[in-house]
């Protein structure tokens, strides 16, 4: 074509393209794809002449609830006579979607048309789908019709969620419960579009469109038109994993031989370079957990049938579940999954799945290493606040000498004794008890503390200055103790506290007044338990305390928990009668003689 310059236009007329949800819309029983189950059961319905008047058709979208009802249709009308085998009969099918036409109004017109017998074919179908966005209203209005229809009408109602339908119209239909589709079936009847349309397509492309439509076949064929649209006549699995943003089964594979190998950091790399890719951290690591459980499926005969997958992945998976261990996929399973559920929330999600990675690239390195038993000594032996050695120096045998850790000599008691609402004429008192350590040889040379570093110079320095303390004998301290001494020390102490930040431990210290009892019983009073835990877990440094500013080592704390009476409100008449007869025996002597009531 010439245009108004004397270019040449070029006009491209395109033909009209059909989506292949309706182009291959099945047009019998037999094309259903993996529904065999309710097929079979409406064509021997149709054959044996028992038809429902109402059926309810109930399952996931696109799994083919609408094109059971309308073939069913057309399969009743052309029963007993001769038909056209063109004709379709789209005159004796009305379809209503509820989602918009849910009123008293709209059912009361379906009502209306119902009385009209069908001009041609034997039955008038109604058709109604996503029942269950009727109104309650609507659903009442229709259940007489529903119960009692003409002879000519059958309804078919379809709904995605059947829990949503009340009961009254649940009783009146035959329900039939359409199943998802199974990968295996969506991907044979894609390989059969494929070869009708000329397109070479993989069965591994095909098995992950199948995947990715999660038992609907109407999605799996949106997603066929879409990836033909992308690849042309040839579909490869490359290209359906870049499109659909989903990673396919060599690249697990691949990384899960990384990490058991222990190869950090190819792992990090390959995970990495996908993310460059454009596929998503949280699916790669979901993935990966689900690659885990369905190699640990391969292991075993039985279990392998479990895969919805294709038979040369699954030849893939048993051979790398021959040389990986349950425990080791078991493991790397159990961290997939923990990190999953953090990625999330996590202000650094990239992190969470390296971390991950790294983990798991970790187990086969062999057991880990024992605690370190000079750390673990003093923390059976040395109270935390009293410990003056902390080494994170790495292992080296170069230092072997021996340091001797001093007597350890504990006098604090605790004794938790509730409060009783008596007074008790004599008090129990517990002597302090003396524990007493014997010198412990603990040998540096293993534990990790080089003769050479700066750890191990601060650590014989330490040792030397407590060897001076502790060569001499401490004599013990006994000056007598009174209560305004107590007072006095227990609020200084309560003021070191406030200026040291340590607000729980000051609310604590002034919840009671300590007082003293047979000269070495400092008593103290909590309201619940969980400030007498608070209390013992800070008492060593408070006794501490108070032994040096007092001059008495034999001093002991007796925390009490106060028990409080609940109070009792009075309602009842009989109740106010009773608290009055407790206060004076004689209301009830006059409420005798004189037959009152309460």
């Amino acid at each position: 074509m010439i245009g108004q310059k004397g270019e040449f236009v070029y006009i491209y007329i395109m033909g009209e393209f059909v989506v292949s949800a309706l182009k291959y819309r099945p047009q019998t029983f037999t094309d259903v794809v993996g529904q065999q189950a309710i097929t079979q059961t409406l064509q021997n319905a149709i054959d044996l002449g028992k038809i429902a008047k109402a059926m309810l058709f109930c399952g996931p979208r696109g799994v083919g609830k609408t094109t059971c009802a309308r073939i069913f249709a057309k399969k009743i009308n052309s029963m007993g006579e001769a038909i056209d085998p063109n004709e379709d009969f789209a005159f004796n099918v009305f379809e209503l979607d509820a989602a918009s036409n849910n009123s008293v109004d709209d059912i009361r017109s379906l009502i209306e048309q119902v009385r009209i017998p069908p001009q041609k074919g034997n039955f008038k179908v109604y058709i109604i789908d996503e029942v269950h966005m009727l109104s309650t209203a609507a659903f009442n209005a229709f259940l007489k019709t529903l119960e009692e229809p003409p002879q000519h009408a059958i309804f078919i109602l379809a709904t995605t969620e059947k829990q949503k339908i009340i009961p009254t119209i649940l009783s009146r239909c035959q329900i039939f419960d359409f199943k998802r589709i199974s990968p295996k079936d969506a991907q044979d009847y894609l390989k059969v579009i494929a070869q009708r349309e000329g397109i070479e397509a993989e069965d591994k492309a095909l098995h992950l469109i199948a995947q990715k439509a999660d038992g609907a076949m109407r999605d799996a064929l949106s997603i066929f038109d879409r990836m033909i649209s992308y690849s042309g006549d040839k579909l490869t699995a490359k290209h359906v994993s870049l499109n659909l943003n989903i990673l396919d089964y060599d690249s697990y594979l691949e990384v899960t031989e990384l990490l058991h190998k222990g190869d950090l950091h190819n792992s990090v790399l390959q995970f990495n370079s996908l993310i460059d890719l454009g596929f998503d951290g949280y699916h790669f690591i979901n993935g990966l957990a689900k690659h885990f459980r369905d190699v640990m499926m391969c292991q075993h005969e039985g279990t392998a049938k479990l895969l919805e997958v294709g038979a040369e992945t699954e030849a893939a998976f048993v051979a790398q579940g021959k040389h990986i261990s349950k425990s080791f996929l078991l493991d790397a399973l159990d961290l997939a999954n923990k990190y999953a559920l953090q990625y999330k929330n996590s202000l650094h999600p990239h992190l969470q799945v390296e971390l991950c990675l790294m983990q798991i690239a970790s187990l086969n390195e062999g057991e880990k290493k024992k605690p370190n038993a000079f750390i673990k000594a003093f923390d059976e032996k040395i109270p935390p606040k009293e410990k003056g050695i902390v080494s994170n120096a790495p292992e080296s045998p170069a230092l072997s000498e021996a340091i001797e850790v001093p007597k350890v000599t504990a006098s604090v008691a605790l004794v938790i004794e509730p409060a009783s609402t008596e007074e008790t004429p004599t008090e129990k008192v517990t002597e302090p008890v003396e524990v007493t350590e014997e010198p412990i040889q603990l040998d540096l040379s293993s534990q990790g503390v080089s003769g050479l570093s700066l750890s191990s110079l601060r650590v014989k320095k330490e040792h030397e200055q407590k060897s001076d303390v502790t060569s001499e004998e401490k004599t013990v301290q006994k000056k007598e103790v009174y209560q305004e001494d107590i007072e006095k020390q227990w609020k200084l102490y309560s003021t070191d506290m406030t200026e040291k930040g340590e607000r729980n431990m000051v609310a604590l210290l002034q919840l009671d007044t300590p007082r003293l009892k047979n000269k070495v019983e400092i008593h103290y009073s909590v309201p619940n338990d969980t400030n007498r835990v608070e209390l013992e877990k800070n008492s060593i440094e408070l006794m501490r305390f108070l032994r040096n500013q007092l001059s008495n080592d034999a001093l002991i704390l007796k925390v009490n928990m106060e028990v409080k009476e609940e109070k009792k409100f009075v309602y009842t008449s009989e109740d106010k009668y009773q608290a009055l007869k407790k206060k004076n025996p004689v209301v009830d002597l006059f409420k005798n003689k004189f037959n009152l009531e309460y």
